[in-house]
């Protein structure tokens, strides 16, 4: 308890580097407000579909899931986050998350999204959890190694082949749903631009 305390008051730094010390914390922490704040980072906890726009790069990815029959049964994350443990679905969504705002930040997003070596059996295993009423009509056993995965026969669901930035482009997107409600257009639970 003391050493907390010696921590909170910085008593173990020398009396004339405490007001810098707040003061350079001080504006971290302000800095990872603004930063949270401007990525509408808590639209990430959320389920909403277009929040996964908020990255322009997955535009194609939004459009062709929008025209499927996938549209009316399951989001983003019914698909691309695991279903079945609560931590497994934050800390993949939490991982995924920072793997794809370092990518767009670096500018080294690919011009054609593919889906991750972690995220495979991901998709797999939701793939089967919705459709299991027509999977168990067909086979006995669950998915081993080797076996075909869903999409390898289903290949345009929900995405299609053509989802390269060049194959949907923006002046073809439809206006997100949010931003034709009663002239108050929001995207993430905000405006588009900060």
């Amino acid at each position: 308890m003391g050493l907390l305390l010696r921590i909170w008051a910085l008593s173990f730094l020398p009396g004339n580097w405490r007001m810098p010390v707040l003061v350079a914390a001080g504006v971290l922490v302000g800095l990872g407000l603004v930063t949270a704040h401007a990525a509408r980072m808590t639209s990430y906890l959320g389920d909403d579909p277009e929040t996964c726009v908020n990255c322009h790069i997955m535009e194609p990815q939004y459009l062709t899931w929008m025209h499927s029959s996938h549209r009316e049964v399951a989001h983003c994350n019914d698909c691309h986050v695991p279903q079945n443990n609560i931590v497994r679905h934050y800390g993949f969504k939490a991982i995924d998350g920072m793997k794809h705002s370092t990518i767009f930040a670096l500018r080294r997003e690919p011009q054609v999204v593919r889906t991750g070596a972690l995220a495979v059996p991901v998709i797999e295993a939701n793939c089967r959890r919705c459709h299991w009423s027509v999977i168990e009509q067909m086979t006995l056993r669950g998915y081993r190694p080797g076996d075909n995965r869903c999409w390898d026969c289903h290949r345009e669901t929900p995405h299609g082949r053509t989802r390269s930035l060049s194959a949907t482009p923006g002046e073809l997107a439809p206006r997100l749903p949010d931003l034709l409600r009663g002239g108050h257009p929001r995207l993430g639970g905000r405006p588009p631009r900060p």
